[in-house]
């Protein structure tokens, strides 16, 4: 009989030491990490700030359109646009045509009967000029506006202090301190017809210029003439705004 004899010898366990991860590199992963949610954050907050703008453009991408098949449908189109203006402008004739005054630059104020040609760009420092463009009509001043130009067109024409003079001095603005608040003015330029309102009324110093460059931003028409009629003294200013 053969007996085996075993040498059991039991030891403590030794301590295991685990691989641990350099702090310059966890610090670097977690910077990373971090950068990576920021990005994720604002993609999600331009996604959803931008939405309103992409569902539009999406459906106007989606919506049927009207589309020209050919160079002559598109001549078609171009010629019922011309024919439209075409009978606007007839039309807008007729009216200017019912004042007396032509379509290319006239002035029309119904309430005071006043109606004549607008002399355009009148140097309103110049004595000679002025006075010789308002035997023609009513002055327009140089370096303002025209009606569309989203600017102040500035007119001017002569008072009188007597009806006989009317003619004499061609005073197309005698009655024009009767016109009050929402009071019609009607402008005839290049064809077209614009409508304006009064807004304002009121009586200020012979060299109180700063009505001809003043502007902000908007249209505006000035209509100035000499006050108390017949005199130099002052100006009376009418202010209107585009209908």
């Amino acid at each position: 009989m053969e007996i085996i004899l075993y040498d059991c010898h039991w030891s403590e366990p030794k301590n295991v030491v685990l691989p641990t991860l350099p702090k310059k590199k966890i610090k670097s992963l977690s910077l990373k990490t971090i950068g990576l949610i920021l990005l994720f954050v604002s993609f999600i907050s331009l996604v959803f700030l931008a939405s309103p703008y992409l569902i539009k453009e999406l459906a106007y991408r989606l919506e049927p359109k009207a589309t020209v098949d050919s160079n002559e449908d598109f001549k078609i189109l171009l010629a019922q646009k011309d024919e439209q203006e075409r009978l606007k402008r007839e039309e807008t004739a007729k009216e200017a045509k019912k004042f007396g005054v032509s379509t290319d630059f006239s002035i029309v104020i119904p309430k005071i009967g006043a109606a004549s040609k607008v002399v355009p760009n009148v140097d309103a420092a110049d004595e000679n000029a002025y006075r010789n463009s308002l035997k023609e009509g009513v002055g327009h001043a140089i370096g303002t506006g025209f009606p569309g130009s989203k600017d102040t067109i500035y007119l001017f024409a002569h008072s009188t202090d007597s009806p006989l003079h009317i003619s004499e001095y061609n005073a197309v603005f005698y009655l024009l301190k009767d016109m009050e608040v929402d009071d019609e003015v009607i402008i005839f330029y290049t064809g077209k017809e614009f409508i304006y309102k009064v807004i304002d009324k009121f009586i200020t110093t012979a060299d109180d210029t700063k009505w001809l460059s003043e502007n902000d931003g908007e249209e505006r028409l000035v209509l100035q003439t000499c006050w108390p009629l017949g005199t130099s003294q002052k100006r009376l200013l009418v202010i209107a705004k585009p209908v």
